[in-house]
């Protein structure tokens, strides 16, 4: 076998990424993120691409949040795991894969090939999550009215309350951090996501019950990429009262109020209660992805 070169991308030769087939559908799926040049990268065995990965983040970031675009050719797992061992930007990998992709003959295959080769290169399943995507089709859910929304301009409310809920949390990110650094560390991480995102600081909301008893936060937002559900979460003395629905029917209808064509969301596909929400207000899985973090973090 020919040696194999690996090396990021220009703009002059920018089109070697588009030059394998993608069937898993990412680049449909990633159409409305922006990949730069440079934070794309292939390996290539006689001038061919047999592997390639793109790194995304906001505009204004220096480095990438992750990468969400890995793909190798047939017999190139190898390949791919050197592609993603000697990048410089060893972050989260994001696979992205059709809803139900385990149940057909060509998305398993596509999808264990990807799992081998970023095993392969060191990485490690973090966890495994259900997206979503709202649309006008869907129809708006009925608000329950149970509750009272007010902004809360105050960070350090806000952070308090994050910690209240990252208290008795099921989201796997936000157990890693609380893990490594603490309820200040997780409750830290989430505002300064808030903060990156492009939409306004006005939009974030706490809920109350009619007497005044604070339940929970939910945060309408939009990612670099659009619209989405920024955050979701209820406080641990309010737990099990469906509340987190209420958030969700509420964050829905602020976002769809602003014009949201569509609403991305996500969550934990074993935060059982979640996903149940979303599927209770209308929100479809279109996809699942499977989180892996660089070998040298776990």
């Amino acid at each position: 076998m020919t040696e194999l070169v690996i090396r990021a991308l220009t703009e002059s030769d920018a089109h070697l990424f588009d030059t394998l087939p993608d069937p898993l559908g990412v680049g449909r799926a990633l159409a409305r993120a922006t990949h730069r040049p440079d934070w794309k990268r292939v390996a290539l065995r006689d001038g061919k691409t047999v592997a390639r990965a793109a790194w995304w983040g906001g505009p204004e970031d220096e480095s990438p949040v992750n990468v969400n675009w890995f793909d190798v050719a047939e017999g190139e797992e190898e390949a791919g795991a050197e592609l993603l061992r000697t990048s410089p930007f060893q972050v989260e990998y994001e696979l992205i894969l059709p809803a139900g992709w385990r149940d057909d003959p060509a998305t398993l295959e596509a999808g264990e090939a990807r799992i081998r080769a970023a095993t392969a290169a060191g990485m490690n399943v973090l966890v495994e999550r259900y997206q979503y995507r709202w649309t006008p089709d869907c129809g708006l859910p009925e608000r329950p009215g149970r509750l009272e929304f007010r902004p809360e301009p105050d960070d350090a409310v806000i952070l308090d309350v994050l910690r209240r809920v990252h208290s008795v949390t099921l989201d796997t990110h936000a157990l890693r951090a609380i893990d490594e650094g603490g309820l200040d560390r997780a409750a830290q991480e989430e505002l300064d996501f808030f903060h990156w995102c492009p939409s306004p600081r006005e939009w974030w909301q706490l809920a109350y019950t009619p007497e005044g008893e604070l339940t929970g936060i939910h945060v309408p937002a939009h990612n670099p990429s659009g619209p989405c559900v920024g955050f979701i979460g209820v406080v641990p003395e309010q737990r099990g009262n469906g509340y987190a629905y209420d958030l969700l029917t509420e964050c829905t209808h602020l976002l769809a109020q602003r014009g949201a064509e569509f609403i991305a969301g996500a969550t934990d596909q074993g935060n059982f209660p979640m996903a149940a929400n979303f599927a209770r207000a209308g929100h479809p899985v279109i996809q699942e992805r499977i989180h892996f973090l660089p070998g040298s973090r776990h």
